[in-house]
């Protein structure tokens, strides 16, 4: 599913409840990085700043020149993160680096509603961020 798609489903959805149950379903298939990108402890350099679940970032290069995005995320109540980051990967994983250098963070607004803390949307808007500056990389 592409990112339009995705931001139209959220769109139609005006209850909160049920965009809950959405958002979980993303998170349940949340992989976490394989060892070949990274270990733990990951370096601090692909932290996400601003992040409360200590999200981490990484990207990488596919043969076409696209990237394959990965993220850790350390906090196992981070179920938010972890939807982000499904949303992120399967939607954006092998498009263009132009694409994903302009996305706009505030996608998170449209995905979880404009009842997100301040501290949860710093974080995820810094995972948005964090893509943008991995494709610029």
């Amino acid at each position: 599913m592409d990112l339009s798609e995705i931001l139209s489903t959220f769109a139609s959805v005006d209850d909160p409840v049920t965009r809950a149950d959405l958002l979980m379903d993303f998170a349940k298939r949340f992989t976490g990085i394989p060892e070949r990108i990274a270990v733990r402890p990951y370096p601090q350099e692909n932290l996400v700043p601003g992040c409360e679940s200590e999200a981490y970032a990484f990207a990488e290069p596919n043969p076409d020149g696209t990237l394959k995005l990965y993220f850790g995320v350390e906090n196992p109540q981070g179920l938010s993160a972890k939807g982000l980051a499904v949303i992120l990967d399967e939607a954006l994983s092998g498009k263009p680096r132009s694409e994903l250098s302009t996305l706009n963070p505030e996608l998170v607004y449209q995905i979880f509603g404009r009842s997100l803390s301040m501290g949860k949307g710093k974080g995820l808007m810094g995972m948005v961020n964090s893509v943008r500056a991995l494709a610029l990389g």
